[in-house]
């Protein structure tokens, strides 16, 4: 059952990435990336597990872009038998229980000072903002011929206790292995 569901989800992935976006308004461009970040979930291996209720939560620091379509996007999902749900945090220091971490444009000025925040909290941690996976975050949405897609940082992701499936790489347009000053 769940190889079904891992090759599902990959699948959606395929199709998100084809999804030309040049047309369409900056919601659909948030619906991709909402259904992204429900699937990366569906992708990473965490060495430890960040918090021991029986949710898988989606966090969005600082400014929220998605609004309702994140909401919709994880409505009666799960990932790892545990149901999905979002929280909207304002500081690092609130994401313990978070899995996933999207950092929000809002945060670029406090970008390592927030990245370096999360770290022992070994989640996820995703953006659009520009340099994203070169400073230090995991994945980072990309424009590619008008289509939504996204780089991996390997380094920032083991550095926090994660992996990301073979799969997931293979689907990206840029895996990395940087660390911030290295």
């Amino acid at each position: 059952m769940a190889a079904v569901t891992r090759v599902a989800a990959l699948a959606g992935m395929f199709v998100l990435a084809g999804a030309s976006l040049s047309a369409q308004p900056k919601t659909s461009e948030y619906s991709v990336k909402a259904a992204y970040l429900v699937n990366f979930g569906r992708f990473a291996q965490w060495t430890s597990t960040p918090n021991a209720d029986d949710t898988y939560q989606i966090c969005v620091l600082g400014r929220d872009p998605f609004g309702a379509l994140l909401d919709k996007a994880v409505a009666g999902g799960t990932i790892d038998g545990r149901k999905v749900v979002v929280r909207r945090i304002t500081q690092a220091k609130d994401a313990p229980g978070c899995r996933i971490v999207y950092v929000s444009d809002s945060e670029e000025a406090q970008l390592a000072r927030t990245l370096a925040g999360l770290g022992p909290s070994h989640v996820l941690t995703v953006s659009d903002m520009p340099e994203f996976t070169r400073r230090g975050g995991m994945i980072q949405f990309v424009a590619d011929a008008d289509r939504v897609r996204f780089e991996v940082n390997t380094a920032s992701a083991e550095d926090a206790g994660l992996s990301f499936s073979a799969e997931l790489l293979k689907v990206a347009v840029a895996v990395r292995r940087i660390r911030p000053g290295a």
